[in-house]
């Protein structure tokens, strides 16, 4: 016996998702549930998977089961394919595992030719019904020219409005009988002049060339970006969903909608939808005409709509969650073509989640694990007016770097970014790229805008930290600086200009858009307290000041997992004291300028740790190469070689002495410590000082000083750098005559560390696994370069994903396990956590806990996204 590759819908059920697709398993489970279902088949996403395998060819043996399965579906329905006397049309569907909505292709009245339309017209000589034949019919031909042939859809379009124009009307539905006929013959003609051949008329060839069709848009460029922003292995595939056509234009007793069981934008629980009297399927989508409210289906055909909301209310207690359903009425008769857990905003997942527990449909655990972690980014963001939105302009895309909803003027500099919104002005930072000396304008700004750079680049990740929304990595920007402008979308944007951006999507609109305040309802606190009764995996934050680390609090942050001590070097008088540090030439005179830091570093910590009252805080102790600190432009070298005393050829002598070939991988981490232990010294005594402090003030809050050394490869490099820690921390715990803990350890960003975490863990208390580094040094290319050349290898199927914005467990997670096991056989009360962007993406939260992590530490927003997805975490290994 072959293997099977094609089910009947009563042959199947909810259960076999993985087999029939979301659509197949949902309309096989809703046949046995007795529902009006017209009666077709499945061809499985083994079908697909082996089309592909294949070379992209129909095997034989799936070509004669899909024909025999027409024949009983021919039986069961009483009609025959392409049989003038009792015509069989079906629609082909296409139906992944999971619902991508408008990303793959559908096909309706396929099996008409003019044999057929004339066979049907002969039963019925009604003109309206002549006229609902021939509509039929040159939709087919449109669909399967569109999708199957690829001659573009808008083509066709185009005829049928010059064909309105000369005969002097609007609607398509003010067309007759004769048009339709006109319009048939038109669309062939044009069919024959774009491909060089008749249009296919074998019912036969037409559904296999279909099914082919459908296989082959698993692949089309928006499923692609569609399944990588979703995380939808390729390897899936599709189904493939045959079934009878039911006509929902026929005449004025038939229609076409769809409804969703809940307000998929409020969660409310009332019906919402939408039907058209006399159309088909995507004439409702299309939104070429004004579909009616449901509602007035009650009006319209009274009997139809009680059935509809009988079945949909059966529906959603069966499913036990909001469903989204298509139906079409034929001459007054129900039929159910699909129904699928609805997509709905972050809101309404909250609401339905939180309505149906109290409604006794599903349990805590259950409502935990029905809203998907990435949406509440947008509860906690300012987000466009949707009819503002409906209206605007798309210009360009880049990548969704950091949610939320910016409009403001164009500005260039960061600089000019403070100024105006000093004065009130909205801004959007525009740039090539940012760097920490942009930090100001940043946060400044309403929204940030790059040419360069991933997810993980210094934008995306400073704006998720500051809750700002960002686009980056938009290459499409022609970027004319000095000039004052860019130019995108054919259109040049000077300073002052307005653009908006979609942090969410990554779209970029021209002109300004008017935004509202994201809301946080009651259902959100009571939400997040299931979430935290169930997850075992804490969840801290990386930030960097009071504020960031208040708001992450507010979001329910238990610490700070990652406190970056040198984006507190940047300000004001702090950038000269590290400027004089580093053209200094003796170890004293680079104390000297360390002390004028100390006080002020040390007054950082401490209002930090009043800001966590008693959370803990891992402090990471300096890390990018020195020459970031140093100023490149020729004004700004000459004002600090002026300020330092120093002359213009002194100062650029050091810049180019602290110039690396590759910067990222040369002198910084614990090897600046190593080689200036003064750098070291100063931040303990900033650290323990700080701390000492907080203490006295609160005894309650017992802090204990977490000090991460970052990049370390070998364990006698991190004794190095601890035994500078340890002795400066003991002589100050002895001269304060206090008792006080405090813990050292390291971030394993190093693959070399990972190795030999065993050794490492001889003198690490914990390990941060910063899997940004991490990521960059085991696959070997550079994060803010890797955008460039990352898209090629999403078209050849060579990486699904972005490995900086979701963790490679296969490689990088290899690594961190192996850290794990090696690091607790050695210390088994190591404490573990991570603190790389990754610790905001739910499946690498996932990963975390299976790997027996303590902690995951993102940024502030994504605090809440991150407590969730351990909380789903948890409830899954549970279940498994």
């Amino acid at each position: 016996m072959s293997h099977k590759y094609v089910y009947l819908f009563s042959e199947g059920d909810g259960s076999m998702r993985e087999l029939l697709g979301g659509k197949g398993a949902n309309l096989a489970e809703m046949t046995k549930l007795g529902m009006p279902v017209p009666q077709g088949f499945t061809v499985t996403t083994e079908a697909c998977t082996r089309y592909y395998e294949d070379g992209k060819v129909i095997a034989q043996e799936i070509q004669d089961q899909i024909y025999e399965y027409l024949a009983k579906i021919e039986e069961i329905n009483g009609k025959k394919f392409g049989d003038p006397e009792k015509p069989l049309l079906v629609s082909v569907r296409s139906g992944a595992r999971a619902s991508m909505p408008g990303m793959m292709d559908t096909i309706l009245n396929l099996g008409i030719n003019d044999e057929v339309a004339e066979g049907l017209i002969k039963g019925n000589p009604d003109p309206s019904f002549a006229r609902f034949v021939y509509d039929s019919y040159r939709r087919f031909i449109q669909m399967f020219s569109d999708v199957v042939m690829e001659v573009p859809k808008h083509n066709f379009e185009v005829i049928i409005d010059e064909l309105k124009a000369k005969k002097g009307v609007k609607d398509d539905i003010e067309l007759d009988v004769e048009d339709m006929k006109e319009l048939v013959r038109l669309f062939k003609a044009y069919y024959k002049e774009q491909k060089g051949e008749d249009f296919p008329s074998d019912p036969r060839a037409q559904l296999m060339a279909a099914v082919q069709a459908v296989f082959r848009s698993w692949d089309n460029p928006r499923a692609n970006v569609y399944r990588r922003m979703n995380d939808i292995p390729y390897s899936w595939g599709t189904a493939v969903n045959v079934q009878p056509m039911v006509f929902g234009n026929l005449n004025t007793n038939s229609g076409t909608g769809v409804a969703f069981s809940r307000d998929p934008a409020t969660g409310e629980n009332v019906l919402f939808g939408e039907y058209l009297i006399n159309a088909q399927g995507e004439d409702v989508v299309a939104g070429i005409r004004t579909p009616s409210h449901i509602s007035k289906l009650k009006e319209e055909m009274p009997e139809v709509y009680e059935q509809f909301v009988t079945i949909a209310k059966k529906l959603e207690n069966h499913y036990k969650d909001m469903q989204d359903m298509e139906f079409t009425i034929e001459n007054g008769k129900l039929y159910m073509l699909q129904t699928r857990n609805g997509k709905r905003t972050a809101t309404a997942a909250l609401k339905i989640a939180v309505d149906l527990v109290d409604e006794g449909l599903i349990d805590e655990e259950t409502a935990v694990l029905r809203v998907d972690p990435k949406q509440l980014d947008a509860l906690l963001h300012p987000q466009f007016d949707a009819a503002a939105l409906k209206a605007a302009k798309v210009i360009g895309t880049g990548l969704a770097a950091s949610p939320g909803a910016a409009t403001g003027k164009v500005v260039f500099t960061a600089d000019r970014a403070k100024e105006l919104a000093e004065k009130g002005e909205k801004v959007i930072l525009v740039r090539l790229e940012t760097s920490p000396e942009d930090i100001e304008g940043m946060a400044a700004a309403q929204g940030i805008l790059t040419v360069r750079g991933g997810m993980t680049s210094h934008a995306a990740v400073v704006a998720r930290g500051m809750g700002t929304c960002c686009v980056s990595g938009c290459g499409e920007i022609k970027m004319h600086a000095e000039e004052g402008y860019f130019e995108l979308g054919g259109k040049k944007y000077y300073e002052g200009d307005y653009i908006s951006l979609d942090g969410s999507t990554g779209k970029i609109y021209d002109g300004e858009i008017k935004t509202v305040e994201a809301s946080i309802s009651g259902d959100f606190g009571r939400f997040m307290a299931w979430a935290d009764k169930y997850r075992t995996l804490k969840v801290r934050t990386n930030a960097d000041t009071p504020t960031d680390a208040a708001t992450a609090v507010h979001f329910g942050a238990e610490g700070i997992g990652l406190c970056r001590t040198e984006h507190m070097f940047f300000e004001g008088d702090r950038i000269k004291a590290i400027r004089e540090m580093i053209v200094s030439k003796t170890a004293e005179a680079r104390a000297k300028a360390l002390e004028k830091i100390l006080p002020l570093q040390q007054k950082d910590f401490e209002e930090m740790y009043r800001v966590l009252e008693g959370r803990p805080m891992t402090i990471r102790f300096l890390d990018p190469p020195l020459h970031e600190f140093l100023p490149q432009k020729e004004n700004e070298i000459k004002e600090l070689a002026d300020d330092l005393g120093i002359s213009v050829d002194e100062l650029k002598a050091v810049i180019d002495s602290l110039h690396e070939a590759n910067p990222m991988m040369g002198h910084r981490g614990c090897r600046l410590a190593v080689t200036y232990p003064e750098i070291a010294r100063m931040q303990t005594t900033a650290v323990i000082s700080a701390a000492i402090n907080v203490n006295k003030e609160h005894p309650e809050y017992n802090i204990v000083p977490e000090i991460m050394i970052p990049l370390v490869g070998e364990v006698k490099e991190l004794k190095f750098v601890k035994d500078v820690v340890v002795e400066t921390a003991d002589k100050l715990i002895a001269e304060a005559g206090v008792k006080l803990e405090y813990m050292v350890g390291t971030m394993i960003e190093i693959p070399r560390a990972a190795l030999t975490a065993d050794e490492i863990a001889k003198e690490a208390e914990f390990f941060s696994f910063g899997t940004n580094d991490l990521t960059q040094m085991t696959f070997g290319f550079s994060r803010d370069d890797a955008g460039k050349f990352l898209d090629a290898y999403y078209d050849t199927k060579i990486y699904e994903f972005d490995p900086f914005a979701k963790l490679d467990q296969t490689g990088v997670g290899k690594l961190v396990e192996m850290a794990v096991n090696l690091g607790k056989a050695t210390r088994p009360d190591i404490k573990l956590g991570i603190c790389g962007e990754h610790g905001g993406d739910p499946s690498s939260v996932e990963f975390c806990h299976n790997v027996g992590l303590d902690y995951v530490s993102c940024s502030p927003y994504r605090v809440p996204l991150a407590r969730l997805a351990a909380a789903q975490a948890a409830i899954k290994a549970k279940k498994a």
